[in-house]
């Protein structure tokens, strides 16, 4: 219930009278992974189309914009396919990706809402810990570090602690115990963090670039635990209806960005400080030089 009423708040507050002097609404969650998805969608449709792009990035989290698309207040916004199977259509967890997309496809389908094609790359959730305490303890893989997590404190983000491929299913799976109740952080204060040795392992996610900036070492999901989580852009039926060249503009990114990419992509905003749009724009120019063989 009170999800909902801030859901609604922010709905109100965020698109109260903005959206009809624009064609088309993207947004985007609250890390920057996600504004730099958001930014590469809304420029590649205005580089593509005569459309204009309201530009609603780092609204929040799931939930936030999952209402946020039902409501009609965005047309679009990418999501990961195992965070929806797991965290809004509340599924058990399952390694086959290609069931995960073709299921949310199909039940995303029928609320009017369309899964286009994949970017190509999968971020996962990530256990992490520090570079030093890997190689000093010999710790690559999340069973190796049950021996360790009693001693450990812990920092995760809200969504993980609630999530039904989150925190409970990770400590089930691999009988993790911790030294204290974790520390529920926000997501853009864990990795310093776990680098500023506050805490000793962290939730975090595959492709972001903090983990190289600040040493950290991803640990090895050896029993398989977490989902995959393809990023894919989910649109409106009715605003892909109502302008009919925006999935072949949309669907031509499908496979253009590896994890490494992205990882880079994320590292050349958090590590370097540069600015989002012109990150998403070297890439974009990339691309296009690669149409077209220059």
């Amino acid at each position: 219930m009170r999800v909902g009423f801030y859901v609604m708040i922010m709905i109100g507050c965020l698109f109260d009278g903005c959206r009809e002097s624009y064609d088309i609404v993207v947004g985007s969650k609250n890390f920057t992974e996600q504004v730099i998805l958001g930014e590469l969608l809304a420029e590649h449709i205005e580089r593509n189309t005569g459309l204009t792009v309201d530009r609603r990035l780092n609204l929040g989290g799931t939930f936030i914009c999952d209402q946020a698309i039902r409501a009609g207040e965005i047309d679009g916004y990418v999501e990961y396919t195992g965070t929806a199977f797991a965290a809004i259509l509340k599924n058990e967890s399952t390694r086959d990706g290609r069931t995960v997309f073709q299921r949310v496809k199909e039940s995303y389908l029928t609320d009017q809402l369309e899964w286009l094609e994949p970017f190509g790359f999968n971020n996962t959730f990530a256990i992490i810990i520090r570079v030093e305490d890997s190689r000093r303890l010999e710790i690559t893989s999340i069973s190796e570090a049950i021996a360790h997590t009693p001693e450990w404190t812990v920092g995760f983000g809200y969504e993980f602690m609630e999530r039904t491929d989150g925190f409970s299913g990770l400590v089930d799976t691999y009988g993790l115990r911790f030294k204290n109740v974790p520390r529920v952080m926000e997501l853009g204060l864990i990795y310093r963090a776990l680098s500023q040795k506050e805490v000793d392992l962290i939730a975090g996610n595959s492709t972001d670039g903090l983990i190289d900036a600040l040493g950290l070492q991803v640990l090895e999901d050896d029993k398989h635990y977490f989902p995959p989580y393809d990023a894919v852009p989910v649109f409106r039926s009715e605003t892909l209806i109502r302008h009919p060249q925006l999935r072949k503009v949309i669907d031509a990114l499908g496979g253009t960005i590896s994890e490494t990419a992205m990882r880079r992509m994320n590292y050349q905003v958090d590590a370097e400080g540069r600015m989002v749009r012109e990150v998403v724009g070297e890439f974009l120019d990339g691309l296009s030089s690669l149409k077209t063989g220059s």
